[in-house]
Order: C-alpha cells, then structure tokens, then sequence
C-alpha cells in the first residue's frame, strides 16, 4: 500500500474539513439568517448566508423523515468511503484519482458534521416545524452562539450555505418565448467549501476519468511486431 499516496488524501481531507467548518461556523456565529455582503465591494461575489435541510447546493430532500434519512445516508456513504479510501491506495489507483475522492469524501463529511451536530450545539437554527409540516426560520433572529441548548436534536441539524455568485445578473429578451422579461442570473445556487469540493472532485473525475481509472504502474502491453510470411504461390 502507497502509504504516501494515503496520507495525502487524509492531509486533503482535514485541510477541506478545517476551511469548510471554520467558514461555516464563523458566518453562523457573526452573520444573522439572510445577511448579503459583498466581497470586496463585488457584485457577482458575495457572502449570503442561508441554511438548508437537504442535500448539496440547496436541494431539499422531503420534511423531518426525509431529512433523518438523507442524514442517515450521508453517515453509510461516509463509512463506505473510508473503506473505499484505504482499498483503492491498496490498488495503487493514480494520485489525480485518489485526489478525486478525497476531495468528495471530505465534502459529504463537512455537509454530514452540519446534519448531525449543528442542531444540538447551536442555540438558533433552520429547523423541522411539526406545527406546519416543514422547515421555518422564523424565530431565529440575531446571530446563533454555541451553547449546551440546541435548536433540534441530533441528525436534524441544518447546513450552512454563504457562497453566492452571481456572475450575471439580466431579463432574456422579450421576442423568446415563455421567457421573454423573466430574470435570468447565473451563477444562482448559493453553496459551501463542502459543495465546492465535492463539486471539484466529480468533475474532474469526469474530465480525467480515462486518465485516473488506469492504476499505478499499469502500462499497455508493448505491441507485438507483426510478420510477414513470403508469397510462395
């Protein structure tokens, strides 16, 4: 086993996990819900902080029952792939692919710790209402503060969402049709450190996949030369 190639994926891991929790905590302790800056006075990068129940860049996946099982999921993935680590460095898989997986499994890992923590060591939070039959952040005004009260119970916590980018911000033209006048923005979801790598390794597995699924060492069989016997008819 590649014991190098192993410990750059866990030094790839706890980086991404120590940026990804440092930001996420930071804005949920010195923003209030819905705060937008501007970084840098940008208008297409800011600073937007929004939690969700649900799963990456946003999406929501059901009420209370869903989100204790989306959670529940994120928890088997995350077991799965440590095992999943430890066997493909075995199989001397090339570095840009165990790179790949790092980066994915540290950001379904930052997004997990939110699901599973943040309810129970925050005191405001984006939660379940069982009144109304679905997530309200009504009664969270002001900033959350760590404390020995949570605003829900394990694996119901809520992710912590801030990046924005809205690198186009127009109307699509009156002559298309159905869309004519309607708003038009991109870039629009509003995401994490933990999306943004588990974005990066996805893609880049998808762009290099010929590349990275060939293991270390692994080379073409040298061709044979061809031969040629004489015409004798």
């Amino acid at each position: 086993m590649k014991v190098g190639k192993l410990s750059t994926c866990i030094l790839i891991i706890i980086l991404v996990l120590i940026v990804d929790q440092a930001s996420k905590i930071y804005i949920k302790t010195h923003f209030p819900i819905g705060e937008v800056t501007r970084i840098f006075g940008w208008s297409w990068a800011r600073i937007h902080f929004i939690e969700n129940s649900g799963m990456a860049w946003g999406w929501k996946f059901g009420h209370d029952g869903g989100k204790i099982a989306l959670t529940l999921f994120r928890l088997a993935a995350v077991i799965f792939g440590s095992w999943l680590l430890v066997k493909f460095a075995r199989e001397k898989y090339s570095r840009g692919f165990m790179i790949c997986v790092s980066l994915i499994y540290a950001g379904a890992l930052g997004n997990l710790i939110d699901s599973m923590f943040y309810g129970m060591i925050f005191d405001k939070g984006y939660h379940y209402d069982p009144v109304i039959g679905d997530y309200v952040d009504q009664y969270y005004s002001g900033v959350a503060t760590l404390g020995s009260k949570g605003y829900s119970s394990f694996l119901r916590g809520s992710v912590v969402d801030m990046l924005y980018f809205p690198i186009i911000s127009t109307t699509y033209p009156e002559w298309i049709p159905w869309l004519g006048g309607k708003h038009f923005e991109f870039f629009s979801p509003i995401f994490n450190v933990a999306d943004v790598a588990i974005s990066t390794g996805v893609i880049t597995l998808l762009v290099f996949q010929k590349k990275f699924y060939r293991k270390a060492g692994e080379q073409q069989e040298p061709s044979q030369p061809e031969t040629y016997k004489a015409d004798i008819s």
